[in-house]
Parts: structure tokens; C-alpha cells; sequence
């Protein structure tokens, strides 16, 4: 004697399509240069950017903000400065006066300026987070023309967390007045190394 849950079990079973293959996803048109289309995008959304020919001209910026005092935290090992042991293990309290953080990005997408962040590079999860200016560092050779080709190039399982960020943080909630940094950076710099 077979009980409901198996008849309907069984029922489900007797009557399923037959499998389908996924369709297949087109990579869309490229248009134009993709470092000016990313430029574009990312002034769109509220970033900077600035093309610069090597790390060298990062590292000029980091050391004049140094000079003013600035609070940074700098998880790029190939800049001057890598001060990430200060940081690494420190909570959101010990984070909050942080002013400016530098963080390596691993593909730019050109289309809408979003950045991938993966937790290797970004060290501690707060940093791009509870800073009040980002500076995010990409290859230009990293930079992609859309969502679809930059999911082919991440490896979200290598690091078991990354993010995309795109601009500075804003919302415009039920009032829809525009605030900026409400739950992230105020200012977003992208250095675009070519």
C-alpha cells in the first residue's frame, strides 16, 4: 500500500518534459573603444577616472594623501605604502574614521563601469565599504565590454566572496532625493593602467 506523497511523487515523475538544452548567449556588439566606454559609464555614475601609464603615477597620489595626513589603508602590495597589517584583522569601530582606501580590481566592465572586488584583494570586507573615498586600480586590459563576459573571467569560487562596485554609494528611496554615501564611499577614483 503506496502512501499520497508517493502517488503524487510517481504522478510528477510519468509526466516530465523531456530535457532541454539551454540556449545559447550571445556575447553582443562591442561598441567602440573600451576604455572610453568605460570612462564614460563610470563618469555616468558619479566616479572619476584617470588613465595613467604606470602604477608609478598611483603611487605619487597615495604619497601625497599620505603627506596630508590622511587616513588610508593601502591593500595593494605593489604600490609604496602597503600598510594592510595596521588593518587587517580591525573591526567597524577601529574602521571609522578611515578616510581612503586602495583596492586592486580584477575586470572592469565597460558597459555600465562596474568593477569586480574579489575578498584577495580587497583584504579585510569593510574596506570598500566603510571608507569615505575608494580608489580602485584596474589594467586596462582588464576591462571587458559587458555583464556577460566579465562572468566568463571571475572565479567567484576561488575566494568564496567578491563584489561589484559601480560609482559611489546612493540611494533615493520613497522621498526620491539622491543621497550619496549613505551605506558606502562618498567618492569613487578609478585608475585605469594602461
Amino acid at each position: 500500500m503506496s502512501n499520497s506523497r508517493e502517488n503524487i511523487l510517481a504522478a510528477i515523475n510519468a509526466n516530465k518534459p523531456a530535457p532541454v538544452e539551454l540556449p545559447e548567449i550571445p556575447l553582443f556588439e562591442r561598441k567602440g573603444n573600451l576604455v572610453n566606454v568605460f570612462i564614460g559609464a563610470l563618469e555616468f555614475i558619479g566616479a572619476t577616472s584617470v588613465k595613467v601609464a604606470s602604477l608609478s603615477e598611483v603611487d605619487e597620489y597615495l604619497e601625497s594623501l599620505q603627506q596630508a595626513g590622511t587616513r588610508l589603508v593601502n591593500t595593494i602590495a605593489e604600490l609604496n605604502g602597503y600598510n594592510i597589517n595596521a588593518y587587517k584583522r580591525a573591526n567597524a569601530s577601529e574602521l571609522e574614521a578611515l578616510d581612503t582606501a586602495f583596492i586592486k580590481g580584477q575586470v572592469g566592465v565597460a558597459e555600465n563601469g562596474a568593477i569586480w572586488v574579489s575578498e584577495s584583494d580587497m583584504i579585510n570586507r569593510l574596506f570598500p565599504f566603510i571608507c569615505r573615498k575608494l580608489v580602485l586600480v584596474i589594467n586596462a586590459k582588464d576591462i571587458v565590454y559587458n555583464m556577460h563576459e566579465a562572468y566568463r573571467r571571475i572565479k567567484v569560487d576561488k575566494d568564496g566572496y567578491g563584489t561589484f562596485i559601480a560609482g559611489p554609494s546612493k540611494t533615493a528611496d520613497i522621498e526620491q532625493s539622491l543621497v550619496v554615501g549613505a551605506h558606502g564611499p562618498l567618492e569613487l577614483k578609478v585608475f585605469i593602467v594602461s
